[in-house]
């Protein structure tokens, strides 16, 4: 009886409103497509409405942001614009979990939608995630590199700014969040320019190898090491050259054993 009168209420609401300046006849052909029948689409679109919510599932946001990158990947690249407005809606959920959810596979539906949409959707959404909860932003941290690969070389340097960023989270002990940024920095070397590694991402490795979780200083050894392997490789030797001296000047000749003993486990 409870399935029943659920159900029923799930086929008589046909409310999905948006704040889109079209008009509800031109909402809804915006949300027509031909891979799967179109009752079963507008259900899972209508999972957005906050009425629902109360009514019928707390989570059912959080269900629908978490099928989403399926949803996409069914309809097709071609058939975005019946997911955009649903997309949007998720990432601005006021419940943490529903935003966390898209963080974790934004750069999954990157892959499906391609270098375009991503770029002109998926970008803005990206963007504020970076300045949202530690909850959220974790999400994005993890799959960094795997999101910044699908970006245009100019729009991927955007972000060399707010990598700094990530070195502060809500919670001091969240010591974690700076080892996963350290493991994704690795990553990120194969997109930059020795320039630019040179110039962002070496302080912030410098700045880990002299973190107090220890987890931390380990996987930022590594990162210098191949930090100094990528400089070394580049047409220019004066960044390696100016990095091994910064080495030996912070730590090899540091008044502090730890600091001698860092040098150590980097040439190691």
């Amino acid at each position: 009886q409870s399935m029943d009168s659920t159900l029923h209420y799930i086929h008589n609401d046909s409310d999905l409103s948006t704040n889109s300046s079209f008009s509800p006849e031109e909402e809804r052909k915006s949300k027509v497509q031909d891979v799967v029948p179109q009752d079963l689409l507008d259900q899972y679109l209508s999972m957005t409405d906050p009425s629902r919510a109360q009514t019928v599932d707390t989570e059912i946001a959080k269900h629908c942001a978490y099928s989403l990158p399926g949803v996409a990947l069914t309809l097709g690249r071609q058939n975005w614009h019946c997911l955009k407005d649903t997309y949007e809606t998720l990432a601005s959920d006021m419940q943490w979990k529903v935003r966390r959810t898209l963080a974790f596979s934004i750069h999954e539906l990157a892959v499906i939608l391609g270098d375009q949409l991503t770029a002109g959707d998926l970008v803005p959404v990206f963007n504020g995630f970076l300045k949202d909860l530690d909850e959220v932003r974790i999400g994005v941290l993890k799959h960094l590199h795997d999101f910044l690969k699908l970006l245009h070389v100019d729009k991927r340097r955007e972000y060399l700014y707010q990598l700094q960023e990530f070195l502060v989270t809500d919670n001091s002990r969240n010591w974690r969040f700076r080892a996963e940024l350290a493991e994704q920095l690795i990553l990120l070397l194969d997109l930059y320019s020795a320039r630019d590694i040179y110039d962002y991402l070496r302080p912030i490795a410098f700045s880990l190898c002299a973190d107090k979780v220890s987890s931390v200083r380990w996987i930022s050894y590594k990162l210098v090491s191949e930090m100094v392997k990528k400089l070394f490789m580049a047409s220019t030797p004066t960044f390696v050259v100016d990095l091994m001296n910064e080495l030996v000047e912070k730590f090899c000749r540091c008044h502090k054993w730890s600091g001698r003993q860092t040098f150590v486990f980097i040439c190691q």
